[in-house]
């Protein structure tokens, strides 16, 4: 079982030639909504990796927390461990420029509400893997942290969006999944040493005894073990919308830790699947199936 405890959003996305300066006003070409939030979006990868999968998060008593949750109902994750907030549902401003990139402001409301009490709802046990990141109150993130190793549990951390308190227990996670903007922070943050990034990767792997995940877009992955390093390429596709697609990412890797593949078979099916997740826009409806991973990796190969 995967237990994703998370933010659940509604995204707000607006389509822009490019993206604007700070203080410019550009005109939008189009406008969509679509359930987000890094946790809902991590959950829904990995039931569509093919994992069952249970969400603990929080909504709002409003229109929008319906919406926020579509996908992930169709998608059968279990939503016993969701409450109601008085607060907002949780929402993400998005603007997608027309090279795929975007930028991104992030309204937690409900999330906000997901505290420590709140990790009884997830019935962690032993083999379980439990999927955490950064938009919800960080005291939470920490303890799900604890009671995951309690429990038995596996844990893998994406540590974004970047905070840099989380800093102090980046090392409790078995595996860190962060961008290469958010491992450079969070290596001045820790004053990892070495020359360049892989090498302070393996920094930090030596101190803490766990696994560093970096991801680096279209330039594939890297993961630093106290015992390994490897780098994984990603597919090679021309981006539509990036949207989502660390999210999937780390979904997929999840999913493939828990079906026991080994680390570098769970980092290509993971980077293949944040590589398709790049060919539609939004962040959940782009989300690859399992069969269209499996084709695609075959077709890589050859």
């Amino acid at each position: 079982m995967i237990i994703v405890v998370g933010s659940i959003n509604l995204d707000l996305i607006a389509n822009v030639d490019r993206l604007p300066s700070p203080g410019e006003t550009v005109r939008g070409s189009g406008f969509t909504t679509a359930p987000g939030g890094k946790g809902a979006n991590q959950a829904l990868a990995a039931a569509r990796a093919g994992a069952k999968v249970r969400m603990v998060g929080a909504v709002g008593k409003d229109n929008f927390a319906t919406e926020a949750q579509a996908l992930l109902v169709a998608g059968k994750v279990d939503l016993s461990g969701v409450g109601q907030s008085f607060a907002s549902t949780g929402t993400a401003l998005i603007l997608v420029g027309a090279d795929g990139e975007n930028v991104i402001a992030v309204v937690p409301g409900a999330n906000d509400s997901v505290l420590p009490g709140d990790l009884a709802k997830a019935f962690l046990g032993k083999g379980d893997v439990v999927l955490l990141q950064h938009e919800i109150p960080l005291q939470t993130v920490d303890a799900a942290l604890d009671a995951a190793r309690a429990a038995g549990a596996i844990t893998v951390l994406n540590t974004a969006p970047f905070r840099g308190e989380a800093a102090a227990f980046l090392g409790k996670a078995d595996y860190a999944v962060a961008n290469e903007t958010e491992f450079d922070l969070y290596g001045e943050a820790l004053s990892l040493k070495g020359r360049d990034r892989p090498a302070r990767m393996r920094d930090f792997a030596g101190k803490t005894g766990r696994t560093i995940v970096v991801t680096l877009g279209g330039d594939g992955v890297l993961a630093a073990t106290p015992d390994d390093f490897l780098t994984v390429p990603a597919l090679k596709i021309t981006p539509i919308d990036t949207v989502g697609a660390g999210d999937t990412f780390c979904g997929y890797l999840a999913a493939g830790l828990a079906s026991s593949l080994s680390l570098d078979q769970a980092l290509s099916r993971a980077a293949a699947a944040g590589s398709l997740a790049c060919l539609k826009p939004g962040a959940q409806p782009a989300i690859p199936l399992a069969a269209d991973v499996d084709a695609a990796l075959r077709n890589a190969t050859g």
